[in-house]
């Protein structure tokens, strides 16, 4: 179901304040058959407390045994169907990094990676390369020219960098090259629709120019392009359900995703205590906040369970700090599963909380993936936190007679 037209028709202005907490890439598994996840091991006193106050549940961000990217599992996450309001990641990334995108443009995100002699991927990421080599190497790429079209190579952050590609009848119908794991070369980059056939035939030219300018390169001696897209001007959250809204997040590609709703993106820092210290200094002038926390996602992506498990425990040393300010409701969650044991986003529900005046209570007494399966909550889609945000926070006037 599509709920921004009915929370468009029912949204009211009050100064209550929701938190949307989301801790990247959250769910997680067992490394061992019986043994405990990344969250149940940690050590989570606060989050524990509030789950008692609170109710839980698991949320699937886009459906049953289906593996979400991060941008479409967080627009789940903002209320939007993530299958109606699909986006490709490259415009998530350049309205991250402040890019002033046009509407004919084709964007798509880039991964500096690692390959071998014959051309086999070694390491997607290319050791996660410093931000400054990043830059260096896409300095190198805007070097190339292609007859007819404007290029843009922009860095991100560390081994991701975006590129835009300007000029006219211009289609994102374009393959990804990324196989997602080691031990294959990149994939082709072909058209997915007959319109982007010349578009495929440039991207392809400049793809070639890049390899050879990359080769005498280390560790970053090639790219994987991901989501191409242009921009797909959804209908912004301030009328959709009246929220001044405020994003905290130390990542670009999750500030585009913000912008994309109509989300203001305000200065964050490199760290949770900067994304806190920003919403304390901004408390009065937003009604909801989403705060982002990308490391659980990165330590389940490298495979290191308890680099894992220590980023949720100092995510909970933080909770007092973020409680201090008294929201009104207060949302933690994951947009989406990265287990460290399967280094890679799975389709497994992510544990969900909500801590308001007027939830309804459950028995659960800890925050875990076995316990919020025993939640008030249920299973229920990400699409739903939404609505159930704006209800617990009276913003949602009565529908019908």
């Amino acid at each position: 179901m599509d709920y921004l037209d009915l929370m468009k028709s029912l949204h009211v202005q009050n100064d209550r304040k929701i938190v949307l907490l989301v801790m990247d890439g959250l769910g997680g598994l067992p490394v061992e058959p019986g043994g405990k996840t990344e969250l149940e091991t940690a050590n989570t006193p606060n989050l524990d407390a509030l789950a008692k106050v609170g109710v839980c549940g698991l949320s699937s961000p886009v459906g049953p045994g289906i593996t979400p990217g991060s941008g479409p599992a967080h627009l789940a996450l903002f209320g939007y169907d993530p299958i109606k309001y699909e986006i490709g990641r490259g415009v998530l990334e350049v309205l991250g990094i402040g890019f002033p995108l046009q509407p004919d443009d084709v964007a798509v995100r880039g991964n500096f990676c690692t390959v071998d002699a014959n051309g086999v991927l070694t390491d997607r990421r290319a050791g996660r390369i410093a931000s400054d080599k990043s830059a260096e190497l896409c300095r190198l790429l805007q070097g190339i020219r292609i007859p007819g079209v404007e290029t843009f190579v922009l860095p991100v952050r560390e081994h991701r960098f975006a590129i835009v590609f300007r000029g006219p009848g211009l289609d994102a119908h374009l393959s990804e090259t990324d196989p997602q794991v080691t031990g294959k070369p990149p994939l082709p980059l072909v058209a997915t629709a007959p319109e982007a056939e010349q578009t495929a035939k440039l991207v392809n030219q400049w793809i070639e120019e890049a390899r050879a300018l990359l080769a005498g390169h280390h560790p970053a001696n090639m790219f994987l392009l991901r989501g191409f897209a242009k921009d797909p001007s959804l209908p912004k959250l301030s009328d959709v359900c009246g929220l001044r809204a405020a994003a905290l997040s130390t990542y670009p590609m999750y500030r585009g995703v913000a912008k994309l709703v109509g989300m203001d993106v305000l200065d964050a820092g490199n760290s949770l205590d900067d994304e806190l210290a920003a919403m304390e200094a901004n408390w009065q002038k937003y009604d909801f906040f989403y705060v982002h926390v990308k490391a659980t996602d990165s330590r389940g992506e490298d495979g290191d369970f308890q680099a894992k498990v220590r980023v949720i425990e100092s995510v909970d040393g933080a909770m007092p700090r973020l409680m201090a300010l008294r929201p009104d409701v207060l949302i933690v969650t994951g947009d989406h599963s990265t287990p460290a044991a399967m280094k890679s986003h799975s389709w497994h529900p992510v544990p969900t909380m909500i801590v308001a005046p007027f939830c309804r209570t459950d028995e659960v007494e800890e925050f875990s993936e076995r316990a919020c399966a025993r939640g008030g909550l249920g299973h229920f889609q990400a699409v739903e936190l939404m609505p159930m945000a704006m209800a617990n926070a009276l913003k949602l006037e009565k529908f019908g007679a």
